[in-house]
């Protein structure tokens, strides 16, 4: 299951956010809280049964990147999926807290 990167959801106020992936009544997330202008922190990555194992999580963290190097934000992943997805991809450094620019 490729999902694209356009059926990803967001909502935001001035200090937090979520992507929402949804299919019918499931429904996986991302939240994060904004630190200032330039830092996001993923807290929170939920994938229910339905999507395991089809890469849900990881398009939503993907987006989260995505949309993070757009806005020149740098992110912190305390989320340990969202963490564990930063390890795996070391082309995501330049918008890691704390990774190379």
């Amino acid at each position: 299951m490729a999902i694209d990167p356009s059926d990803i959801d967001l909502e935001e106020s001035a200090s937090r956010g979520r992507y929402s992936y949804r299919v019918g009544d499931d429904v996986a997330e991302l939240t994060f809280s904004k630190a200032g202008a330039s830092l996001v922190i993923i807290d929170h990555t939920g994938v229910p049964d339905a999507f395991r194992g089809k890469g849900a999580g990881l398009a939503l963290v993907a987006r989260a990147v995505e949309d993070a190097r757009a806005a020149g934000r740098k992110v912190l992943p305390l989320c340990s999926f969202a963490a564990a997805q930063f390890r795996r991809h070391p082309d995501w450094a330049d918008v890691l807290q704390g990774g190379r620019s």
